[in-house]
């Protein structure tokens, strides 16, 4: 089979149910009304996909879900955004993860996650057919997919680099992290890595970030960009470092901006950007996907982020690692 798509999306897939904004969260025994409860594609994998399709890119992606209603919705909600949902993976004891999230005006967002079939994943589902073509593989939620274990995925990044395929890879680290030596054997076959500040200090120990780029360089990293929020974000490539700032942005709900990164760095290593133009993109992309409920709904079109990126100063600054 030979995959049609220039970027293949693999990791988390998740049923988002966002309820609010609201006011306050009701009192025990109480009920509050609010006028909508929509329910979108979410995850990693979800995100960035539809982020590429309005990037106007080719994107299939890759990941599993259960036997269930929820599992129609997701796909139909992808479909609906022109991504190609043919690789997908069914399984047979997981139901497809779900995720409430509850938006309150001035206080950041609470989840209520069932994991469900993210953890059935494995590198061995993405069968090397389907890399015939591709240009770019992210997989988004490495280490919060148990069945994705390092010597495979090592293998599939190999398999990846022989074929000239791009790889970026993102991270969801728990509190209680044991993979650094799995993430040692994998970042010199990862071409962008891609954590943001909490998962950077998670995996390092180091506070600073110049000195969290110095660890993944040592440890074999090629491109490596830590998002840091309101702080804008760090780059690092062959001993130089890259520090940028943020665009504004009128905040309705930060879900999703880290993706919207990712879909920036994916769209600029298809045009040819350099870092500094990369980083002017990702953060117009991530920047956008605040300004609306959800994680996708905000997200510039490229040609309202060329726009945007065109008219706001974007201060970008290097040098020495």
């Amino acid at each position: 089979m030979t995959n049609m798509a220039e970027i293949i999306c693999a990791g988390i897939l998740v049923e988002d149910t966002f309820c609010g904004p609201m006011r306050e969260l009701p009192r025990e025994g109480r009920l509050l009304a609010i006028d909508a409860m929509p329910v979108k594609a979410g995850g990693c994998a979800a995100n960035v996909a539809i982020d590429l399709a309005k990037q106007g890119l080719s994107v299939d992606i890759i990941g599993c879900l259960g036997r269930d209603a929820a599992a129609k919705t997701l796909t139909a909600s992808l479909e609906q955004q022109r991504v190609g949902c043919g690789h997908m993976v069914y399984s047979e004891k997981y139901p497809t993860s779900r995720t409430v999230i509850l938006l309150v005006e001035g206080q950041d967002r609470r989840f209520i996650h069932m994991f469900g079939a993210n953890q059935a994943l494995t590198a061995g589902h993405i069968q090397p057919a389907w890399l015939e073509g591709v240009k770019v593989f992210y997989l988004g939620g490495l280490f919060a997919m148990p069945g994705i274990k390092a010597p495979e995925l090592h293998r599939l990044l190999k398999l990846c680099r022989s074929k000239g395929i791009v790889t970026v890879v993102d991270v969801v680290i728990a509190q209680q992290w044991t993979g650094g030596e799995e993430l040692a054997t994998l970042l010199p076959e990862i071409d962008y890595f891609t954590p943001n500040d909490d998962e950077a200090h998670q995996i390092t120990g180091l506070t600073d970030p110049l000195d969290q780029l110095r660890f993944f360089e040592k440890r074999g990293a090629h491109t490596v960009i830590i998002t840091q929020g309101k702080s804008g974000a760090v780059a690092s490539r062959g001993g130089r470092y890259w520090r940028s700032g943020i665009f504004p942005a009128n905040v309705v709900d930060p879900s999703g901006s880290g993706d919207a990164f990712d879909a920036g760095v994916i769209t600029a290593i298809r045009r040819g950007y350099d870092l500094p133009q990369m980083l002017a993109y990702a953060s117009a992309l991530g920047s956008s996907a605040t300004r609306a409920v959800g994680t996708t709904d905000g997200v510039f079109t490229a040609a309202e982020a060329e726009a945007f990126v065109a008219a706001h100063e974007f201060k970008v600054t290097t040098g020495n690692l």
